[in-house]
Order: structure tokens, then sequence, then C-alpha cells
């Protein structure tokens, strides 16, 4: 690793990390706040959602969630950080190492006395440092707001800290997926649609899949592989799935390592 490629990577995103992290943990406290209000109601809300149809409720992954309890309240809220991480994680990825290619600045990095292993080490620690800020808001939020609202209701702390660590292996996927497709492309223009078609396509798979009830669509979708619901329920993620998480990430990973080996890199001349 290369301290000062590190260290200029990760105070680039800096602002960035700040922004999302604050963004993360308002959204957090913005609909925690009001659980105590749906705990009050809570069948007056659930007959109010039952005259909804099962695909819109499916579609936005308010099936068989306990409103009533902080930690069914919590899968509801966690749906939403999901997306927004997923899009920072993407955005992240993809604008890793295409940053360079874009602004045509690749070659003075090229010309410098650091291998293009050392460059890419040090661009995702740097990456992977900016997410665990991130992630370390959104965790110390989370247990901060569910307990500051819970009211009279219990909070299961292990299936929290499993449902959060989840969202790290989540991140994971998105990052490394994304900085394979920013590889596999001839050049990116711009971050922004690669991030959020990533996120917000893996995110409609599984929409589809529930309003379809197409189960093997949730091979596909990390959605699908770290779905709260499954937690609260089962105390623990799906194993398979979860694997098949793990395995895109090596691969993703491997592949980029090897795109960006032998990869053709543009310069000012």
């Amino acid at each position: 690793m290369n301290s000062n490629i590190f260290k200029h990577e990760f105070k680039m995103r800096l602002r960035s990390v700040i922004i999302w992290s604050l963004s993360a943990v308002g959204m957090s406290l913005l609909y925690l706040s009001i659980f105590p209000s749906f705990a009050q109601d809570a069948a007056l809300i659930q007959q109010t959602m039952d005259a909804f149809p099962p695909e819109l409720m499916a579609a936005f992954g308010m099936v068989d969630i306990d409103f009533a309890s902080i930690m069914g309240f919590f899968t509801f809220v966690y749906l939403f950080l999901q997306i927004l991480l997923a899009i920072q994680a993407a955005n992240y990825g993809v604008g890793l190492v295409s940053i360079e290619e874009r602004e045509l600045t690749a070659d003075f990095l090229m010309t410098k006395p650091v291998a293009r292993v050392q460059i890419m080490n040090s661009k995702l620690l740097a990456a992977l440092a900016n997410l665990a800020v991130t992630q370390a808001a959104v965790w110390i939020g989370s247990f901060v707001f569910v307990n500051m609202f819970k009211g009279d209701s219990p909070v299961d702390n292990g299936k929290l800290i499993l449902m959060l660590a989840g969202l790290i292996v989540f991140q994971l996927f998105f990052l490394f997926v994304g900085l394979a497709i920013s590889l596999l492309v001839r050049r990116v223009r711009s971050v922004t649609p690669y991030g959020m078609g990533l996120g917000f396509g893996m995110y409609a798979l599984s929409a589809f899949g529930d309003l379809l009830g197409e189960s093997k669509l949730e091979l596909l979708t990390p959605f699908k592989h770290f779905s709260p619901n499954y937690v609260v329920k089962n105390g623990r993620f799906d194993t398979p799935l979860v694997l098949i998480s793990i395995v895109v990430i090596v691969v993703a990973a491997a592949a980029s390592y090897w795109l960006y080996l032998r990869r053709d890199i543009p310069s000012v001349t």
C-alpha cells in the first residue's frame, strides 16, 4: 500500500462520506421517531395496510412486518438503509479507478514508482475506510435511535447486531461489483448513472421477485441475501444466499485486479 495514495483517496471522498453518513443517520432518526405513534395505533395501521394490494406491499418489502414491535419496525427502516448504502458503495466502486481515466490524470499516477497492484490496494483500502466511517455512523445511530424510541417494545440486540453486520457485506457486494463494471466498460463518463442503476436495479429485482413470486430472482440480488425479515423470524441470515454474495465479492475483486493490471489506460497524449 502507498500511504500517499491512500490519504489522497480517503480525503477526496471525505465530504461525500459525511453527507452519506448524515443522510443515513437522519433517515433512521426520521423513521424511528414515528415508531411510538405506530405502536399506539398498531391495530388501525395494520387494517390500513391490509387494504392495500398484496403486490404493492410486497414490492416495498412490507409483508409480514410487525409494526407494533421495534424490531419489526426496524426491518422497514433497514430496507431504506440498504438502498442508500448500496448506491454509496456502488458509486465508490465505479469511481475508484475510472476517475483518472475520465479526467486523464492516470498517466501522472502511472509514471510514479508505484506498481499497479499497490495503486489498486491503496485505492481499495481508502474506499473501505470511507465506507467504514459510514458504517460506524449507521451502527451508532441505529442503536441510539432504536433504544431511544423503543418504548415498551423489547430490543433483541443479537438480531440488531446481525442485521447491521449484514450491511457490511452488503456494501462490499456493491463496491466490488461496481468496480468490476467500471473496468469492463470502455470509459465511465459519469459515476452516478452506474451507481444509481446498480443500486436500484438490484432492488427492482428483489421487488419483482416478490411481485411475481419468483424465488429464483433472489439468487441474483443481495437485497434478498440480507433480508431483515428473515433475521427477525429466524435469528440468522439465509446462509446459502449470503454465500452467493460472498462468492460474487471474491470473483468481482479477482476480476477487477486482473482487468486493471491488463487495462490500456488512456493518457493526455
